[in-house]
């Protein structure tokens, strides 16, 4: 089965926590501090592969895991990083957190990282200075980023068929590629889309997608439509086929046509080369009259008539197309060139770790500030050194100074990000 939505939840790893140790050797019973790092935790790579086809994988698996970082040792050993989770998706896929798309990936081995994972933690060996020569203070790893992705695959072709079911876009597609797609005599054959190559002449070669089968009403969810849609967004070029068999080949023209507009993006102005399919065994004059009716509704002033079965016509179709595509790629080219090349200065963008403020709760505060929720997560609150290290860091930063004014009752807690994790009492 095709599939080309999936919504998945990623997890990096969480870094490893530091330890406290002390140096142990013969007559040095209790030495200087040793405590190692934790390993830093893995995060969520995804790469766009060629050879990954569809998002099929993601309906068994819905969670992408990272690896955590192992826990520091003594001696100043580091503990082991976390491996990167990498996953495959096909070229074409869209990554999005809520309604905004975080990452395209349109080429071959483009990588993104999805979820950061969580810094290791320090040992004790980080922590010693003039008046705290055996400190017994280590932190704990930061939690991995957990992010809930959507994924949707929108391929990347240079032309689309698209056209009512049964309209000969897979046998034309089988005829023109190496694509072998199923192929019978009824509608909605083709439950997927196909891609082909498709060589014009030597040194010529462009990429065709085989759009399934649209109908009225395809654009709201009905038939098979509004879940291959999205594949034409990305094509230069359509080729609108037509079945000569149909009682009305206007009318079959332009239920096509409305779907397309009607879809999210309309795509009813993409260029559009029309051609009348399945011509085989019918009369010139027949032929004649049913491309006069297409050119009463069609905004061209040329109808292809084909037979994708026996290749009639065919080849003029493949070099008009190409044509077009090479023409829409030198106005793409010209627009990115006529561009005003203004100069891009980018403001110092000041860091979040460096913003903080302070809400008021029924039973105290909660400061937010992504410097200060760190410090948090890696606080180890069973620890009275780790707590009053906290505490100065409040202090060091100003923040004690602020809560001070606040004339909180004593006891009253100060919660970090919100209400939910760890607290220190005023």
């Amino acid at each position: 089965m095709f599939v080309d939505i999936a919504k998945v939840i990623a997890k990096a790893g969480d870094g490893g926590n530091g330890v406290v140790s002390l140096h142990h050797a013969r007559g040095l019973p209790m030495g200087g501090p040793d405590g190692g790092d934790g390993g830093h935790g893995g995060s969520v790579v995804f790469i766009a592969s060629n050879n990954e086809n569809t998002l099929v994988n993601f309906r068994y698996q819905k969670e992408l895991n990272a690896e955590d970082g192992r826990s520091g040792k003594g001696s100043k050993m580091h503990g082991r990083n976390g491996e990167d989770l990498i996953v495959k998706v096909p070229v074409g896929t869209q990554i999005s957190v809520g309604s905004e798309i975080i990452a395209d990936l349109t080429h071959n081995e483009m990588r993104f990282i999805a979820a950061k994972g969580g810094r290791g933690g320090f040992g004790n060996a980080h922590f010693t200075s003039s008046t705290r020569q055996t400190p017994k203070i280590a932190e704990l790893g930061e939690p991995g980023e957990t992010l809930e992705l959507g994924l949707e695959l929108k391929m990347i072709a240079d032309v689309g068929l698209v056209g009512l079911p049964n309209a000969g876009k897979s046998t034309l597609l089988a005829r023109i590629s190496n694509a072998r797609p199923e192929i019978a005599n009824y509608a909605f054959t083709t439950l997927r889309p196909n891609l082909g190559v498709v060589k014009i002449e030597k040194g010529r070669e462009l990429l065709f997608a085989d759009i399934p089968g649209l109908i009225e009403g395809a654009s709201e969810g009905k038939g098979l439509g509004d879940e291959f849609l999205r594949h034409v967004e990305r094509t230069k070029v359509l080729i609108h086929l037509v079945d000569a068999y149909n009682d009305d080949v206007a009318v079959a023209y332009k239920t096509i046509v409305q779907e397309l507009k009607a879809y999210k993006i309309d795509m009813s102005d993409k260029p559009q080369l029309v051609a009348l399919n399945k011509i085989d065994g019918l009369d010139d004059d027949i032929i004649d009259d049913l491309k006069q009716q297409l050119l009463a509704v069609a905004h061209t002033d040329t109808v292809y008539a084909i037979s994708a079965q026996s290749g009639t016509g065919v080849q003029q179709l493949l070099y008009a197309v190409s044509n077009v595509v090479t023409k829409q790629k030198e106005l793409e080219l010209a627009a990115e060139e006529a561009a005003p090349k203004i100069p891009v200065i980018t403001a110092p963008v000041r860091s979040r770790e460096d913003t903080w403020n302070i809400e008021k709760v029924a039973n105290g505060i909660v400061i937010i500030g992504e410097k200060f929720e760190r410090f948090a997560l890696r606080t180890d609150f069973e620890n009275e050194e780790a707590i009053t290290r906290l505490r100065d860091i409040l202090r060091k930063n100003g923040v004690m100074k602020k809560i001070e004014k606040m004339d909180l009752d004593e006891g009253s807690r100060i919660y970090f990000g919100s209400t939910d994790g760890s607290f220190l009492e005023y």
